[in-house]
């Protein structure tokens, strides 16, 4: 009877608990509250959004907004029994110089204005504004964070702010992996089933970074996130944070990053952009 609940349990997407308060879950997704879920969508005109996004007729979004980070020195090291399939696991220590990083993953929304611009090229987008951008290039990623004013972020910035001073296993500390902090597993468990994407960015509030000057969301899974070419000019870059595509919760741990070309595009691939302090 035990396993039998369990299960219905994970078919029906996770805990109900795992979406902001504010939102709704629906199938493997978080909606707005009175939003309904279609072919995959979060469709209709939301009443009401999580706290920290902005209610639309389109949908909820994330705004555009920085957090300054402190400098600070970066140090991971984890143990042989952490280390099992990760594909970097080198102990790092490397002092990062005080920046600014996007609070939230470049959604569709803010990518259009690039567009629009003329200064991006176009992507086949899906048509929520929330969502973050992704089947993007390092290269396309780049140019997105010069038009924004700033660039794609070093690999220790984004591996900085996530563990923070602290060296937190996880961005919101080092127990925890769990569905109402991070959107992970949600094609086959064992938060959400059979999702084509991720999810709207800052949907889960709970699983944010904490800074002295604010709160970075999803830098664990929703979406992985290209760091820039380290050196630059090269032909591989690494994604961070893991995805909603990722099952297992090694992939979100702060020091985990995958080695892929400059032009992979993947559904489970975004970015975010740092700036000058």
């Amino acid at each position: 009877m035990i396993a039998g609940i369990a299960v219905l349990a994970g078919q029906r997407g996770g805990p109900p608990a795992r979406c902001a308060p504010g939102m709704v879950a629906l199938g493997p997704r978080c909606c707005g509250d009175g939003q309904r879920l279609e072919a995959g969508r979060c469709a209709g005109a939301p009443s009401r959004c999580g706290a920290d996004l902005t209610l639309t007729p389109a949908g909820c979004v994330a705004p555009s907004a920085r957090v300054p980070i402190a400098a600070g020195t970066l140090r991971l090291g984890p143990s042989d029994w952490e280390a099992q399939g990760i594909v970097d696991t080198h102990t790092r220590e490397a002092f990062v110089p005080a920046f600014s990083l996007d609070a939230f993953e470049v959604t569709e929304q803010r990518y259009a204005t690039c567009v629009d611009a003329g200064a991006c090229v176009p992507l086949p987008l899906r048509g929520e504004p929330g969502l973050p951008v992704t089947g993007i290039t390092v290269e396309e990623a780049a140019r997105f964070c010069a038009f924004a004013g700033g660039a794609l972020p070093a690999r220790d910035q984004l591996a900085f702010a996530a563990a923070g001073p602290s060296s937190r296993r996880y961005p919101w500390g080092d127990t925890g992996a769990v569905c109402r902090r991070v959107a992970f597993g949600l094609r086959a468990g064992p938060c959400g089933w059979n999702a084509t994407g991720p999810e709207l960015a800052g949907a889960r509030p709970d699983g944010a970074a904490v800074h002295a000057a604010g709160h970075l969301f999803d830098l664990a899974g929703n979406v992985a996130e290209w760091a820039a070419p380290d050196p630059p000019g090269s032909e591989i870059s690494g994604t961070h944070g893991g995805s909603w595509a990722d099952g297992a919760a090694a992939a979100l741990r702060t020091w985990n990053r995958r080695l892929l070309p400059v032009s992979t595009r993947a559904p489970d691939i975004g970015f975010r952009c740092a700036y000058d302090p």
